[in-house]
């Protein structure tokens, strides 16, 4: 695959990867950048559900990433540029070297997305997380656990904002989702699908380590701080982690992934 040098910082060829950080903050119309060598290597396998759109690497790096540039569909633009460009481009320094432009999957709806499943799926509901870092906390477990996929409320922020894909270490972009969701509708859309939904709250009488397993399986998740909302714990069952040393919750990344791994092994 041919590499396409760059060498000025306003060439309109790179315009889609220009002043990254304004531009995650308005979207990208369907499309994301992608940051580091193991979020790309993501993208161009054949797990990833997103399709690579061009790519940016700094001169210095194209050598070892040979192998990656080549797993690239066949038309991918590669563009490659020094280091000052690069952060030119980009508008910050880029120490990683390696952006990506990709194309976020056709949405699905929930009913849809939740007719794929088998039996014994276990999925991770979220509501109002609004963190990035927790978001791709969140995506990594559900990807570590094999958890089927990720429904996310109106309240929780981009799972495709770019230091959510790299906390996720890229599980966003393998990991069935249906965004934009009404929680109480989620929950109501679950339940005519035969999932068990279990809120999780450290109020809950139920520990989690005796919680029964099997079946379709939901696990909901509120922002950290504040929780899930009453009216929504009210329509739920409802599990807990206990504490010690005083403390009464974990970060809402760990606590789902302590979840996942109670309900899927």
């Amino acid at each position: 695959m041919a590499i396409i040098p760059i060498d000025d910082p306003l060439d309109a060829r790179v315009a889609a990867f220009r002043d990254i950080r304004e531009r995650d903050l308005t979207g990208r119309q369907g499309l994301f950048v992608a940051e580091g060598e193991v979020v790309l290597r993501v993208l161009v396998s054949p797990a990833s559900l997103c399709r690579p759109v061009a790519a940016l690497i700094a001169h210095k790096r194209i050598a070892a990433l040979a192998d990656l540039v080549e797993a690239l569909p066949s038309g991918t633009p590669v563009y490659s540029a020094s280091q000052p460009v690069l952060d030119g481009v980009a508008g910050f320094h880029l120490h990683r070297g390696i952006l990506a432009v990709g194309e976020k999957p056709v949405p699905q709806s929930l009913t849809e997305l939740l007719a794929g499943l088998g039996e014994e799926a276990v999925v991770v509901a979220a509501c109002g997380i609004g963190n990035h870092d927790n978001m791709g906390g969140v995506f990594r477990a559900a990807a570590a656990f094999g958890a089927a996929a990720v429904l996310l409320d109106d309240r929780c922020c981009d799972p495709f904002y770019r230091k959510a894909i790299r906390v996720s270490v890229g599980a966003v972009l393998r990991t069935p989702m249906a965004v934009g969701l009404e929680a109480g509708g989620m929950i109501d859309t679950l339940r005519a699908a035969n999932f068990r939904v279990l809120a999780m709250t450290p109020s809950s009488a139920s520990p989690l380590h005796l919680a029964p397993r099997g079946g379709r399986t939901a696990i909901l998740l509120g922002a950290e701080g504040p929780g899930l909302p009453t009216h929504l714990i009210d329509r739920c069952e409802t599990i807990g982690i206990p504490m010690s040393g005083g403390f009464d919750s974990l970060n809402v990344a760990t606590a789902g992934a302590i979840a996942l791994h109670h309900f899927t092994r």
